[in-house]
């Protein structure tokens, strides 16, 4: 009976060393561990990845971008540069028509009976205006003879570099209104708002003039100026 008693009671003490034994092995971390590593791993699922730094572009690349700051890149656009004025007929490329920059031919017409016909010649390198009436000073004139209103043209007349303006001359009156005349040998012309004078040449026997001296207006063609 003694021996019947005693072996459920060394189970039983055996059974107790076997839980301290247990017990020491969890105050040792052994369980802690296992569980504070479940933790970790529940709250990496739970909680959402870190972002990652987005690179920033440098160097060449970041002046290659549309409005960066290194003044090179393509996307760049360059302010352009107004271009000047090349259009001869601007009022800025154009200027007056004096004795410097034209040549002037003075020669009589047969029709109509007593006309001279001037031709002048741009010869300048620039479009040049032709404004009013030519200036008419023969030889040993007092006064200059007025303008025929009535050929005043629509717009000044303009010469382009090489081009030619015509003017009209009536030299005396066909009927001996004009007075008795004379007979001039040299000729020179004017121009409206210049004090130079230009030459023109007359004919070797001059020309006969009277007091019934008139000139047209500059005009573009000859047809214009012996109307």
């Amino acid at each position: 009976m003694r021996a019947s008693v005693r072996r459920p009671r060394l189970l039983a003490a055996a059974s107790l060393a076997l839980t301290a034994l247990a017990l020491t092995a969890c105050d040792k971390g052994e369980g802690v561990r296992e569980e504070g590593a479940a933790s970790q791993s529940a709250e990496s699922a739970q909680s959402p990845a870190p972002e990652k730094p987005t690179a920033q572009p440098d160097g060449p690349a970041a002046s290659k971008a549309p409005g960066g700051t290194g003044g090179t890149g393509k996307g760049e656009r360059r302010a352009s540069t107004p271009a000047k004025a090349t259009d001869p007929n601007a009022p800025a490329n154009r200027v007056p028509c004096t004795a410097d920059n034209t040549r002037i031919t003075a020669a009589p017409v047969s029709r109509p009976l007593n006309h001279m016909l001037l031709t002048i010649t741009n010869t300048g390198s620039k479009m040049c205006d032709l404004v009013g009436y030519p200036i008419v000073k023969f030889e040993g004139a007092q006064s200059v003879p007025p303008v025929m209103e009535a050929t005043k043209p629509q717009a000044v007349t303009s010469l382009a570099p090489g081009r030619k303006g015509y003017a009209a001359v009536i030299l005396s009156a066909g009927d001996g209104s004009g007075g008795e005349g004379r007979t001039a040998q040299s000729l020179e012309i004017g121009f409206q708002g210049s004090d130079k004078m230009a030459e023109a040449a007359l004919q070797a026997k001059g020309v006969h003039i009277d007091d019934s001296l008139r000139v047209s207006y500059w005009v573009t063609t000859v047809e214009d100026a012996l109307s």
